[in-house]
């Protein structure tokens, strides 16, 4: 028997701040692997944050210069992949020869990202880019393309993300069940007491393990000079929470942790993978390839693509 432990972080990152949050991932990371955890997952947009409850002074034809500048410092606030906030945290998993998958805003040149970042005892592996930003996060993240979308081997299983409400696409379950993902990390902001009925769902369909890792998020961890939606009142609670682990048919093995911050450790049987999918396997024998079939492009899309001018590719070729 094959066990694997995990771990989720429940915790609020600070909006504006990065250096400060990612000195609280890193704390969390180490807290988690010194519970004994192997595999560690951090909530949606852990570093550059979740500006829950902010317009940026957006309504439709419009925008204004106050939201002008609080969207300037959420993109300062974005990191470089790779950069020097990936090098500490692949300095801490090398060190704890643990997993890691955390939640990041990803700054590529003039746009931002949702990511994923995978990180194991080898360093930085990769990452998966939000494919599909939901409502009004269109206005400050773009979307990502088939060409990050890992599954990541970390010894007795296969690592794999879906942020937030990817989960809800059933063709992206479809195109990751198919790579054989084993353990299904769910980083996110939901804290609807439906996203618990969610992840069984995903964790049944797929007859993977699943470990959610939500926000909580206080008013008090917003800077003062920005108002979100929800009042101004320190104590009040922008996300809930709601982390969770599953097995793959569906038993809650802990959580859904709500009222604060906190991490969940459970043991995984991977013996239990091969037991559920005896009789259900989404992309396996529970197929129907002579019926439905789907096609995943996992082609890089630049928008602007440069190849070398012909005469320049002709020389090069002729060197020896």
């Amino acid at each position: 028997m094959t066990v694997l432990t995990a771990a989720v972080v429940q915790a609020g990152s600070h909006l504006f701040d990065t250096a400060a949050s990612l000195a609280k991932a890193l704390d969390l990371v180490r807290d988690a692997a010194g519970r004994g955890a192997e595999v560690v997952v951090l909530p949606e947009a852990f570093l550059g944050g979740y500006p829950k409850g902010l317009d940026f002074g957006v309504r439709v034809g419009s925008r204004s210069d106050e939201g002008r500048e609080t969207f300037r410092r959420y993109f300062e606030s974005a990191i470089v992949v790779p950069g020097p906030e990936t090098d500490e945290l692949s300095a801490l998993t090398r060190e704890l020869r643990c997993h890691a998958v955390v939640g990041a805003v990803e700054r590529s040149g003039s746009t931002l990202y949702c990511v994923a970042l995978f990180f194991g005892p080898g360093g930085f592996i990769g990452k998966h880019r939000k494919l599909m930003p939901t409502a009004a996060e269109r206005l400050i993240w773009g979307c990502g393309d088939g060409s990050t979308m890992p599954v990541v081997d970390c010894g007795p299983g296969r690592l794999g993300a879906a942020i937030c409400w990817e989960n809800y696409m059933p063709l992206f379950r479809t195109a990751m069940y198919a790579k054989g993902v084993d353990i299904w990390c769910a980083p996110t902001v939901d804290d609807r007491e439906t996203w618990q009925a969610t992840m069984r769902h995903v964790a049944l369909e797929g007859r993977c393990f699943v470990l959610s890792a939500a926000q909580y998020l206080l008013r008090s961890g917003l800077p003062g000079n920005v108002h979100p939606l929800q009042g101004d009142d320190p104590d009040t609670v922008l996300i809930g929470g709601g982390s969770t682990i599953v097995s793959p048919l569906g038993e809650v093995l802990a959580g859904p942790l709500r009222d604060g911050e906190g991490v969940l450790v459970a043991e995984l049987d991977l013996g239990d993978i091969a037991r559920s999918r005896f009789d259900f396997d989404a992309t396996g024998h529970y197929a129907r390839p002579d019926v439905f079939t789907l096609r995943v492009d996992e082609t890089p899309r630049p928008a602007v693509a440069q190849t070398a001018p012909t005469s320049t590719r002709r020389s090069a070729r002729g060197r020896v």
